[in-house]
Formats: structure tokens, C-alpha cells, sequence
């Protein structure tokens, strides 16, 4: 646990229960302050009843004497409205931040010579895996590392600060958004595609989110980013231009004259004048697709930063094994592979999927996002047919007409079935069903965890019945 300094005997505020929620209350409880909560839902609020931060409405909270109020990164502070609790705390003048900002200040209180190493990875897609990655490649190197934040462990919950540790955070735009003093040894930022908007108002205010995770770097500090976007590639020249950490592009489609790059698989790495092939990832099943292979540029440009040779980083990238839900290989059920990328919620991510394969069964849909698939149109030669589930199904038909077959099916275990039969009697070579929404979840699963075990258990099923191994 980290615990939090200068709190003791202050009055805090935790609105917002979750697992950071939590942690966040038993960690100002360790250090002293007196914390006042409440979670909206009722579950959240009951299981609080024998703590010492049990929760009570925040009409009842001692309003006037309250130092600050820490928030889940889920509610909204200024769009498409701040949230009721957000406007009381600016009406009183309370502070308003997140668990990310109490680490920060945790962090900022240690001496020089005992302040750990962070690093920080945000981006709208592959931030996961990338901040997964780095852990491992980190881990296989004998670094004693900790990874937390958007994934995995509160970051609150990590253990206590050690100088010769490395703490590896993936930081998300709303978490951002609630952060001030961070200071990142090494930070990431992978790309940016339009999402989130009823959250930031429009594109602008979510870049400037995502860029927060440059704030406060200094010149022995190292920015990593992306390039094979514009959005990203305007950010990679401005901090060049401002000049204030050293700036590292990585790309995977595009040799770049200083930088880590990706081609067909194979990383090059340009630090000092002269480029030199780091190794080959084109058969590495956990990290699939140009879209992976700039997650793994990123990760060896950290990684060496921390002295990890970049032969060293792909040789240990090789042996990562993947997140679920994330371009995860689920099973073979005859000739037909599938893959289950339920974490893909918006088009941009689907895209990085379709590229991955050939002879795709397509399953999409859920709860719609701004533009639909429009977008994938031209992707549509890499696909079979396509199998339509939930609110976005008629809307994703209409977008798709005229490019490829389309089977509305209304929810996950029918599309699984229609794409499974039509796979299997299918002439293609290795046909793949690949489930990648492009869409939210909470149309018919509570989130897309719950999206993706679902597809891995039909999946299951089916290889059972037909004497497979999943």
C-alpha cells in the first residue's frame, strides 16, 4: 500500500467505490485522515458498513472544513455536464483530484535518492498491452517492477515505494484529467483515434487530456511516441520543439531516421546515429498485427532507457503471453481459428484487428460509438462475412452494404454459431472468427470482460461438441 503524507487528521472526501475507489479510502485511513465516502450504488455503499470510511451521504459531509475530494475517474467533471458532486466541491472550493494524484504527491515528498522509478503509458488503444509489456520485459530482465494504474492493481494498492523498483502505470485520458504533479521517468503515448467524446466535448479536449502525461517531465526524462498517427505526430512535434524531455518516435510502418521502428515484424532501433536490427516479432502469437508491433517499439524504447539492450527486449517480448481479451487466441474448433479482441470498443481498435488477419467471419456490434464502421469499409476484402449483434447491428448493416455479407444476428451466441458453421464449410485457408465489437458493451454484457468470457465459453462449447481441443 502507499500510503498518502500531510493527511493526517484532514477530512477527505472518496466519491466512487470501485476497486480504486477502495483502495484509495484504505489508504488515507492508514495514513491518518478522516474519509468520507459514498458510491451511488447500493451494493458498493453496503460493503462498506464495517470500515472506518463507511459510507454517508455527502449532504451530511462537514462540507466547509473538507481539504479535498477524490473522485472516480469515471465521473464526469465538466462534460456532458460535471457531475453534481463535482459542482458542490467547486462551489465550496474543495479541491477536486484522483487516486493517480495522491500517488504523485506520495511520490513527490520521497527523497531523490529514494524515489523509485515510474513510467506511465497512455494512448486510445494498446495501452494495455503496452504497459503489460514493459512489465514483462522488465520482470525477464531482473528488475523488481510493479504494474497498476488502468490495469491490473490500483495504483494505492501497489506496494510501498523502493528506490531500486519500477513502478509501470497505464494511465488512462480520465485519470489524467485528475493528475497535476506526476513526474514520469519514461512516458507513453501511443496514438489517439476520436473517442470519449461525450466525456472531453470533442477531439481537442481529449488530446490535451492524453498529453497530461507529459507534464512535469524534465530533460533526463524520456517522452515515447507514437507517430503512425497525426493526431500523435503533432505531439511528437511540438515536445520536440519545446524541448523540455528527450523525445523518442516509434512507429510500426515507417523507418524513422531516430527512433524504434517496426517493418513486416522486424525492429530497428536508431538511439546514437546507426541503425541496427533488434530482432523479430512476425511470429509472436501474443502480439499479432502492426498495431502490436508499435505497442512492442514503444515498450523496447522504455526498456532500454532502463538498460535493457533492445535484443534483450524483443527475445523477452517474444515469450509475453498477451492479455485477455486482446487479440486472445481462444481455441481451434476444425480448420477455424478464434480470436476473442472484446476489448476492441471503437472502430479504430476493429481496424488494428482486421489487419491482423485474412479469411475473416466477422462478429461486431454492441452499443454504438460516434461514426459506426464507416471507417473499415476498405477493409472489407479481409472479410468473409460479418455478423451483426446488438443496438449497432442495423445501424452497422446500413454502414456496410454493398461491401460484404452481412447476418444480423442479434446477440453473441447466435453470431457465434452462424460465423462457426459458416467458417467450417467455407473453402478459405485458415479461416479465423474473430469477435471485434468496434462498440461498447453495456447494451447486453455489463462490460466487455464479461463480452469476451462469454465468447471464450461458446467457443469452448463448440470445440467440446465437435471432439475438439479448445
Amino acid at each position: 500500500m502507499i500510503l498518502i503524507p500531510d493527511v493526517k487528521r484532514k477530512n477527505v472526501g472518496v466519491f466512487g467505490l470501485g476497486v480504486s475507489g477502495i483502495a484509495t479510502c484504505e489508504a488515507l485511513v492508514a495514513s491518518g485522515a478522516r474519509v468520507y465516502s459514498f458510491d451511488e450504488n447500493r451494493e458498493a455503499r453496503d460493503k462498506t458498513s464495517d470500515t472506518e470510511y463507511r459510507c454517508e451521504h455527502p449532504k451530511n459531509w462537514p462540507w466547509k472544513e473538507m481539504d479535498f475530494l477524490v473522485v472516480s475517474p469515471g465521473v464526469p467533471l465538466t462534460h456532458p455536464k460535471p457531475h453534481t458532486i463535482v459542482r458542490k466541491a467547486r462551489m465550496e472550493n474543495v479541491p477536486v483530484i484522483g487516486d493517480t494524484e495522491l500517488f504523485a504527491r506520495a511520490l513527490n515528498k520521497l527523497d531523490k535518492r529514494a524515489r523509485p522509478r515510474i513510467v506511465g503509458v497512455t494512448g486510445s488503444n494498446g495501452k494495455s498491452t503496452t504497459t503489460a509489456l514493459i512489465g514483462h520485459i522488465l520482470k525477464q530482465a531482473g528488475e523488481d517492477v510493479y504494474v497498476g494504474g488502468n490495469i491490473g492493481e490500483a495504483v494505492l494498492s501497489l506496494p510501498a515505494f523502493a528506490s531500486d523498483a519500477i513502478y509501470v502505470l497505464e494511465l488512462s485520458s480520465f485519470q489524467l484529467d485528475l493528475t497535476e504533479t506526476l513526474r514520469l521517468d519514461a512516458a507513453v503515448f501511443l496514438n489517439l483515434s476520436p473517442d470519449h467524446i461525450e466525456r472531453h466535448g470533442d477531439v481537442a479536449g481529449y488530446l490535451r487530456s492524453k498529453k497530461r502525461i507529459f507534464t512535469n517531465q524534465t530533460k533526463e526524462d524520456l517522452a515515447v511516441i507514437g507517430v503512425d498517427d497525426d493526431y500523435a505526430q503533432s505531439v511528437c512535434t511540438e515536445l520536440m520543439a519545446r524541448d523540455a524531455a528527450e523525445v523518442l518516435p516509434v512507429s510500426s510502418g515507417s523507418a524513422l531516421g531516430r527512433g524504434v521502428y517496426a517493418l513486416d515484424g522486424k525492429f530497428y532501433c536508431n538511439l546514437d546515429g546507426k541503425t541496427l536490427l533488434a530482432g523479430d516479432l512476425e511470429n509472436a502469437r501474443s502480439l499479432r498485427g502492426p498495431h502490436n508491433w508499435q505497442n512492442a517499439a514503444a515498450a523496447i524504447a522504455v526498456c532500454e532507457k532502463f538498460g535493457v539492450p533492445p535484443a534483450l527486449a524483443v527475445k523477452s517480448a517474444q515469450r509475453f503471453e498477451g492479455l485477455s481479451h486482446r487479440l486472445e487466441d481462444v481455441g481451434r474448433n476444425g480448420k477455424v481459428l478464434y480470436i476473442n479482441d472484446s476489448k476492441a470498443t471503437n472502430a479504430d481498435a476493429t481496424a488494428r484487428a482486421l489487419a491482423a488477419f485474412d479469411n475473416i467471419f466477422w462478429i461486431a456490434g454492441g452499443k454504438p460509438k460516434e461514426g459506426g464502421v464507416e471507417s473499415l469499409k476498405p477493409m472489407m476484402d479481409r472479410v468473409h462475412s460479418v455478423y451483426l449483434i446488438g443496438e449497432a447491428a442495423a445501424q452497422f448493416e446500413e454502414q456496410l452494404r454493398g461491401s460484404v455479407h452481412c447476418v444480423l444476428c442479434g446477440d453473441l451466441e447466435k453470431a457465434v454459431a452462424a460465423a462457426s458453421a459458416d467458417a467450417l464449410k467455407s473453402d478459405k485457408a485458415n479461416p479465423v472468427v474473430l469477435l471485434s465489437p468496434a462498440c461498447a458493451s453495456y447494451d447486453q454484457f455489463k462490460s466487455f470482460v464479461e463480452r469476451g468470457d462469454k465468447f471464450r465459453d461458446l467457443v469452448a462449447d463448440l470445440s467440446s461438441t465437435n471432439g475438439e481441443a479448445a
